[in-house]
């Protein structure tokens, strides 16, 4: 330790009080740091998990021609009017027949982590007087867990169970509680075409999203092609993960040489979710930062008046040959050990604020308790803007103090 380093440790233990304040205020900062942006990365974290529990990276379906061809032939006489009033876009086939080839090339493609087969349709529930349209959903069982781990939002039954009954029908909570039935009870479901037939209700399905488990009912994918009178390659839709959910949009565009049929990505489909996860960090980041530089103000505060209360000492200083570098030292020395000693302390902190939102009671989907997320990053950058901000407000000061004349100081 040479001489300017003691001079700097006897300023900071000659006024603990004031050494404690400006240790606690970036040590406050830098907590709050951790806490804010582990509790929005982990609520970032489980509002895509909800959103993907039942959205695919990838979706491909048969969509309406957006152009309208016209249903005459053109006259090949010039002379001749054409005129079509009102013309209308007709769709000749409906959902995808082969849908078992499609899948198969996606699996070959290296960034697709899993294909799930879906036949999506409307149809009426009846029980008793109680009757009610519904989304219907026939699944591929082990596909569909693949790609949205469906299996744990399960609260009553098992997703495997749709494979072993062709009656069987999974409801979700609102959907079962709005008819008023309960595992082990039949139901009557139709179709728009008039089909009918009685379902048992095997499980109740619980994603947290209210909208779905209010309209969403599951069966195996083989009960519906049997129940709407499919083939057996028939699906409205092709579900695709791809290993990386923010690279959807390039997937995409790859498996549109596979297909003539519309491939749509998450974020064509779903802007919002996307800017609505950037609007939450670039908010945290923007408050944490606030915390910590209100922080570094009162570092600075808290050096500029010790350069003040410590005016006459160096200029004496100054008078023995000591020269502004070493006036800077000095300063600078405390100000980096301010920061040092209140990030280690915040780092700790901020860990024990994550620990303990980790553990208090909330009940959404499959949560027990406030999500949080355990990111390293985060601590490494508090870490490093509380050093940062430190340095800066010890500089200026520092600075400050490496001018003073001690001729002027010494005279008074």
């Amino acid at each position: 330790m040479n001489t300017n380093q003691k001079i700097a440790k006897v300023h900071l233990t000659s006024r603990i009080r004031q050494l404690l304040v400006a240790v606690l205020s970036i040590c406050f900062g830098i907590s709050m740091y951790i806490a804010m942006n582990s509790f929005m990365a982990g609520v970032n974290n489980i509002q895509t998990e909800i959103t993907f529990s039942s959205m695919s990276h990838i979706k491909i379906y048969n969509d309406l021609s957006e152009n309208i061809t016209s249903i005459l032939p053109k006259p090949k006489d010039e002379r001749t009017l054409l005129m079509v009033s009102n013309a209308r876009n007709i769709q000749y086939t409906k959902g995808i027949k082969n849908a078992d080839a499609i899948k198969d090339k996606l699996l070959n493609m290296p960034e697709i982590n899993g294909v799930a087969l879906q036949l999506n349709e409307q149809i009426f529930i009846r029980n008793g007087v109680s009757n009610t349209s519904a989304s219907l959903s026939g699944i591929e069982t082990i596909n569909e867990h693949k790609l949205f781990e469906i299996g744990k939002y399960i609260i009553d039954g098992d997703l495997s169970d749709l494979d072993k009954r062709s009656d069987g029908i999974i409801l979700g909570v609102g959907l079962a509680q709005r008819i008023g039935v309960k595992p082990g009870n039949t139901i009557s479901l139709s179709t728009s075409e008039g089909v009918s037939k009685i379902f048992k209700v095997i499980g109740l399905l619980e994603s947290g999203s209210k909208v779905r488990d209010m309209t969403s009912a599951l069966v195996s994918i083989e009960t519906a092609r049997q129940l709407f009178s499919k083939n057996k390659s028939y699906a409205t839709d092709v579900l695709v993960n791809t290993y990386d959910y923010n690279n959807a949009k390039t997937v995409a565009e790859k498996v549109r040489k596979h297909t003539d049929y519309k491939v749509e990505s998450w974020q064509e489909g779903n802007s919002q979710l996307e800017s609505s996860s950037l609007l939450r960090d670039v908010l945290a980041i923007a408050v944490s930062l606030t915390i910590l530089i209100v922080a570094g103000f009162g570092i600075y505060n808290i050096m500029n008046m010790t350069v003040n209360e410590k005016i006459k000492e160096i200029a004496i200083l100054k008078a023995m040959g000591f020269n502004g570098k070493d006036v800077v030292e000095i300063f600078l020395t405390q100000s980096v050990a301010i920061g040092f000693i209140g990030g280690i302390v915040g780092v700790v902190l901020g860990n024990v604020i994550v620990q303990i939102l980790d553990i208090v009671p909330f009940k959404i989907a499959s949560l027990n308790t406030l999500p949080v997320a355990y990111n390293i990053k985060d601590y490494i950058l508090a870490f490093s803007f509380g050093a940062i901000i430190t340095l800066i407000a010890g500089y200026l000061p520092s600075r400050k103090a490496s001018k003073v004349d001690p001729v002027e100081i010494l005279r008074g």
